[in-house]
């Protein structure tokens, strides 16, 4: 049951092209997390491959190297690995896209839940052409929360799912206690908005959140990097360098309730004039 305090990690990384070189730098600061206390840990979006060529690296969850490597350290730690995300082979045989996708995997190594990425980036931007992640990457159709009972509630999501509060309200309301945001943050709008969006989403629902990011610069641009965690007020209680790192912060069970019953917006929502006919 979800009533002690824990120690949480955030692990940064500045992933590359080398597959065997990014699995190994993951396992390294997986290792160093869990000499540090950590009972939970989360990594950052597509940290075991970034270049031109993500289909070719694209694997079974279950079944895959990374889900393997993941499990055996969940295992070997007796942690809960929250994988950030990779890319998933698409289970329709007929569509070449691979999805964007998070596995949660508990101590006895066991993968418990999967989400894939729901809200797809696909932008016109004035002066900066357009982009369409829809065109390489498969969206999900499902918003995930799982329930672990030792480290409670998680409520999954990926990157460009941060600008849409809404995934994160229903995620509250299904009873999560720590939301993942794990991403590969572009700096032009990291400075900006990252930190911004991700305290909102943390005060708006009374949640600590974990967001693990991609530091360095990629195959495609710069990522910010400055990975947090946040608590249920919306402080900041870890804050990554730029570098690949771990950072680690406590969770309180007790905290979180505290808040939760100072900031009621959620026993304050008006669903009766929540209605877009009326606008």
């Amino acid at each position: 049951m979800f009533d002690q305090k824990y120690i949480a990690a955030c692990i940064q990384l500045d992933t590359n092209d080398n597959y065997e070189h990014n699995l190994k730098c993951a396992a390294d600061l997986i290792g160093e997390a869990a000499s540090r206390g950590a009972k939970l840990i989360t990594m950052p979006e597509n940290w075991t491959y970034q270049g031109h060529h993500y289909r070719d690296y694209a694997e079974d969850m279950p079944g895959g190297r990374t889900c393997t490597m993941l499990s055996e350290l969940a295992k070997k730690y007796n942690m809960w690995i929250h994988s950030g995300s990779s890319s998933q082979k698409n289970p329709n045989p007929e569509d070449p896209r691979p999805l964007n996708t998070s596995m949660l995997i508990n101590p006895n190594g066991e993968l418990v839940a999967k989400y894939t990425q729901v809200h797809m980036f696909d932008v016109d931007i004035i002066g900066g052409g357009s982009f369409r992640e829809s065109e390489s990457k498969c969206p999900g159709n499902e918003i995930v929360v799982y329930d672990t009972k030792e480290v409670g509630k998680l409520g999954l999501a990926i990157c460009y799912d941060l600008r849409f509060p809404e995934q994160f309200r229903l995620m509250a309301m299904e009873g999560a206690d720590v939301f993942f945001n794990p991403a590969s943050f572009v700096l032009m709008s990291g400075k900006d908005h990252w930190e911004v969006l991700l305290r909102a989403r943390a005060i708006e629902n009374s949640c600590y959140l974990m967001a693990a990011d991609q530091c360095g610069v990629k195959y495609d641009g710069p990522t910010y990097g400055r990975s947090l965690i946040i608590d249920p007020w919306g402080n900041v209680i870890a804050k990554a360098p730029d570098y690949s790192c771990v950072i680690t912060a406590e969770i309180d069970p007790n905290y979180r309730m505290k808040v939760k019953k100072q900031v009621i917006t959620l026993e304050n929502r008006r669903e009766d004039v929540y209605n877009l006919s009326k606008v």
